[in-house]
């Protein structure tokens, strides 16, 4: 124990002495002791190499077998109608409409085309209606209206050619005032028209050719002579139109590039320029050019989904003065959901070339020495949407606003006593209209159509748009039973008509200094049926004006009442 103890401060000494002494000189101790070996003993283990990195335990995460169950709903188609026949049906060249309805009006038509061609397609139209009836207390209201045509086209894989050649007859008696003592000659009046169409079409569909297509028109139209005198020969009205027009296009891509150029000529005439037949009837000659050119591209985008077209129509009106005016032609519209709503939205513009024909196919009861203007409409702005709710359902509302020059309304002649005839009146007006329409069919069974409009009318000078409507409501339907029997209902109603007059009456309003004579509403329903006896026969039976009411279709002009007709069609 004292060995070991003394052997511990001399070790101690030691260390002390080195630390303080560390630059100095070194100590030499020696001491003596005794020091145990302890036994040495074998290993029996065999040496391992020892890694200092622990390894990790994998560990074995397998997925987890979800199901979830998948259910799918098939939603019923019905089956397509497929007719299996070992033949086409059989067609018929000609068809032919005979009939007769009250107060003696006779009714014909015939229809004679070709049959089943790729090629060719021809045929003939000929139509008559007729009346002999008078309406109670008022002059012989009646009339007659004869039209035929001719018409054919050819086919081909890259143009087609097409034509017609028309001919129309109109006869009436201005029957506006009540005196049902008067000859029938005194107030008659004849309408002739003659005219032919022929139009070219080059149509390829692939996209590196040039399409176009070019048109040439002619018609003459004419009133009846005041008498047979040859200083009277021309003291009616005259018109010849003739026009040229034709369009190219061409498309790149997904963009149409297309030009339209028309030039149309209407010359009118009455009498004599610088003559007078009367104080009050003096001769008119008007020639009435207008040039129209309507550059355009349209272009398609999101799968066609977006359809935008911009363009404009350069015009030159060459009537009374020569005139140049530039239209926008924009318009953009958007499929959505697969064509089930398709908004639209437009601005557009251009210039109406008006014509005396066109003037009596609207009221046949204008006096023949008129004063025929152009309508110039410098802007409309229109928009809406339209679409399908359903394979059997559709419909389309929009709304306009347009600002019209040489709006044209019908006016009262009031320098003849009978006033019993129209001039044209014209005006600047803004005309916002809003319209809507909708449809239902049911395949081949059922179809319905519902049209509904209204306009408003600002003017510059009047108060109103004289003998137009504001509103007008039109519903058509046609069901067919078991292939035998058809019936049609057409219900046509107007209401917000106005005739200028000038003196306080029954049924007039004074505003802003004029007169005006409301004309009632315009209610007219009328029913058809026909029977099909067989493929080749029916018969029909028609039923006009159910309510029996006498509206005034013009100002002084009441309608027949309740009228029927009935006759049978021949297909040979």
């Amino acid at each position: 124990m004292g060995i070991k103890l003394t052997y511990c401060l001399a070790t101690l000494l030691l260390f002390f002495s080195l630390d303080l002494n560390a630059q100095g000189d070194p100590i030499n101790l020696e001491a003596k002791g005794n020091r145990e070996v302890p036994t040495a003993t074998r290993i029996a283990e065999s040496p391992l190499i020892q890694d200092t990195a622990t390894p990790t335990q994998v560990i074995d995460y397998p997925f987890l077998n979800l199901y979830f169950p998948t259910q799918i709903e098939l939603s019923k188609i019905e089956a397509a109608s497929v007719k299996i026949v070992d033949k086409l049906p059989q067609l018929y060249h000609s068809y032919l409409k005979l009939g007769v309805g009250s107060k003696f009006m006779p009714l014909g038509e015939f229809y004679f085309n070709n049959t089943r061609s790729r090629k060719y397609h021809y045929g003939v139209n000929l139509k008559h209606l007729s009346s002999f009836g008078n309406i109670s207390d008022y002059a012989p209201a009646g009339f007659d209206r004869t039209r035929g045509e001719i018409f054919g086209s050819i086919i081909e894989n890259r143009y087609q050619v097409n034509g017609n050649f028309h001919y129309g007859s109109q006869g009436l008696h201005y029957y506006g005032f009540k005196n049902d003592t008067i000859g029938k000659d005194s107030i008659r009046q004849r309408y002739n028209d003659v005219g032919f169409h022929f139009d070219f079409l080059r149509e390829r569909k692939d996209t590196t050719n040039l399409n176009f297509k070019v048109g040439l028109t002619y018609n003459n139209f004419m009133s009846r002579k005041l008498g047979d005198a040859d200083s009277l020969k021309n003291w009616r009205a005259r018109e010849n139109y003739f026009a040229i027009d034709g369009g190219a296009w061409y498309k790149m891509g997904k963009e149409i590039y297309s030009a339209d150029l028309s030039i149309s000529y209407n010359g009118y005439k009455y009498g004599e320029d610088l003559k007078t037949l009367t104080p009050i009837d003096s001769g008119l000659v008007r020639d009435n050019t207008v040039i129209s050119l309507k550059p355009r591209i349209t272009t398609f985008a999101y799968d066609n989904r977006l359809k935008a077209s911009v363009g404009l129509d350069l015009t030159i009106d060459a009537a009374d003065k020569t005139k140049a005016y530039i239209f926008p032609l924009i318009e953009a519209r958007y499929s959505l959901f697969n064509d089930i709503f398709i908004p639209y939205v437009g601005i557009k513009g251009g210039l109406t070339q008006q014509s005396f024909r066109n003037f009596t196919s609207e009221n046949e009861f204008i006096l023949p020495n008129i004063e025929i203007r152009n309508e110039h409409k410098s802007i409309d702005l229109y928009g809406g949407f339209k679409g399908t709710i359903s394979r059997r359902i559709g419909f389309n509302i929009g709304a306009s606003f347009a600002h019209i020059k040489n709006l044209s309304f019908y006016l009262t002649d009031t320098l003849h006593a009978r006033q019993n005839q129209f001039y044209l009146g014209y005006d600047t007006a803004n005309v916002a209209t809003v319209e809507g329409s909708m449809y239902f069919q049911l395949r081949e069974k059922l179809r319905i159509d519902v049209i509904g409009k209204y306009n408003s009318y600002q003017l510059l000078n009047n108060s109103y748009a004289w003998n137009r409507p504001s509103t007008e409501f039109t519903v058509r339907g046609k069901y067919n039973l078991f292939d035998k029997l058809i019936a049609q209902v057409d219900v046509n109603l107007q209401g917000g008509r106005k005739a200028l007059v000038y003196e306080d009456g029954v049924d007039t309003k004074l505003e802003n200094g004029q007169y005006a004579l409301s004309l009632g509403y315009l209610a007219d329903a009328n029913l058809g049926l026909e029977y099909l006896y067989n493929n080749r026969i029916s018969a029909f039976f028609q039923m006009n004006n159910l309510a029996a009411q006498r509206y005034k279709r013009w100002n002084n002009y009441p309608v027949m009442g309740f009228q029927v007709m009935g006759g049978f069609t021949f297909k040979f």
